[in-house]
């Protein structure tokens, strides 16, 4: 058995990768089984590379504020700020360290610097690499006030379209936000009651939106021209996100049994709808937890008991087939988190028994090898890692195996 496993087995490189696949995908995506190991970053860093240069891929998407990845976007682009306020600014999620990162450092200097070229002149425009973040501006203890992205949206067409065509002014937007504090207060994560979410003023935003949206559709042949597609791809993630927001904090409010569950249905459609707008710009790297990605149902235990969702990945997947491509990780030991050598009795055991240090194996082909006889799934020790789920090796397209996480 461990040699027809052997046979699935391949060197980690981006080639390896892509000859799992039927052609090169629109959207790669690459999973982590957990969070803030600078390992597994290093490895996606080197395989973005690689796609870059050997794949034609210009874009990479990480689980980080779709909003606060546009600081990111301007640095590798354009060289606006420095690193150093980048890495600040431009990642999400302090409790996962993404800022801190010494690996999502190198990889913004490392764009940054493929921009530039070693000439200093820059690189044409088609060429240039971009980031994005995809994720909501969303935390695991509330979510982000729709001021920035609404006030962004409202901004754009104001200074471009007749403004009697505006559903509203700036100063009305500003009086039915009030201060952000009453959006992100913690409180409402646990008791919908503390939420804004359902006021008549959050009723009245969430019209106000859409028709901000819509005008934005309407005039799309104008802003285009008057501005640049960029410019306006990105108002419509502005678009995009105030709506997601106020729908979130909308059903943050919400008292039935189905409010968690909506909540992660809403995020993952979030991501989704970034996705889509990443990979309409060409070929594009993403990289997030295995549970965001993969084609199968989502499920997690909540203090209100067990939720299942439609993850991104299986909402892109439904959209655009064979042009998603699915990529899980899953690891051997995380000793200083607990999670020792996996039982041979594991997919993590059998890969474990392989003789490379990292490898990428063909899951469909993985499958068939093993048969009807699945092995069991692992018990981790530690909730931070999510191992695999032997029912769904062939639903995933690939599975990149490291043995040993170091301690970082």
């Amino acid at each position: 058995m461990v040699t027809d496993i052997k046979d699935t087995a391949h060197a980690v490189e981006a080639a390896a990768v892509m000859r799992l696949l039927p052609a090169r995908p629109r959207v790669l995506a690459l999973g982590e089984p957990t969070h803030g190991e600078d390992a597994l970053l290093e490895v996606r860093n080197e395989l973005f590379q690689q796609l870059v240069e050997q794949e034609g891929y210009r874009t990479i998407a990480i689980e980080s504020d779709c909003m606060m990845g546009l600081v990111v976007d301007d640095y590798v682009t354009s060289g606006t700020g420095t690193l150093d306020e980048v890495m600040e600014h431009g990642f999400s999620h302090p409790e996962l360290g993404l800022g801190a990162s010494a690996a999502n450092r190198e990889l913004v200097r490392w764009m940054r610097a493929y921009n530039v070229r070693a000439d200093n002149d820059g690189r044409p425009a088609s060429e240039r690499l971009r980031f994005a973040g995809f994720d909501g501006p969303l935390e695991i203890t509330h979510a982000a006030s729709p001021r920035q992205a609404l006030t962004a949206l409202h901004g754009y067409l104001a200074a471009r379209v007749d403004a009697d065509l505006l559903p509203c002014t700036a100063d009305t937007l500003d009086h039915l936000l009030g201060t952000d504090d009453r959006w992100t207060d913690p409180a409402a994560m646990m008791d919908p009651a503390q939420s804004v979410g359902q006021s008549a003023e959050a009723g009245r935003l969430r019209l106000l939106a859409d028709d901000l949206v819509a005008l934005l559709d309407q005039q799309t042949p104008h802003l285009i021209t008057a501005t640049s597609r960029d410019d306006w791809d990105r108002a419509r993630l502005y678009g995009r996100t105030a709506t997601g927001l106020l729908r979130y904090h909308y059903w943050m409010a919400d008292t039935s049994p189905a409010r968690m569950t909506r909540l992660c249905a809403l995020r993952d459609s979030m991501m989704a709808h970034n996705l889509l707008a990443v990979a309409a710009r060409g070929p594009a790297l993403v990289h997030a937890h295995n549970s965001h990605l993969q084609r199968e149902k989502s499920a997690m235990q909540m203090w209100e008991g067990p939720v299942e969702w439609w993850s991104a990945g299986a909402l892109v997947s439904a959209q655009l087939g064979e042009e998603y491509a699915f990529v899980a990780t899953a690891l051997g030991t995380i000793r200083h988190e607990g999670v020792d050598t996996p039982p041979p009795d594991t997919v993590e055991g059998l890969l474990y028994a392989l003789p490379a240090d990292r490898c990428v194996i063909d899951a469909p082909r993985l499958a068939t090898a093993l048969g009807d006889t699945r092995p069991a799934p692992r018990v981790s020790p530690w909730f931070g890692y999510a191992s695999l789920d032997p029912a769904h090796l062939a639903d995933s397209d690939g599975i990149l195996f490291l043995k040993d996480i170091p301690q970082g």
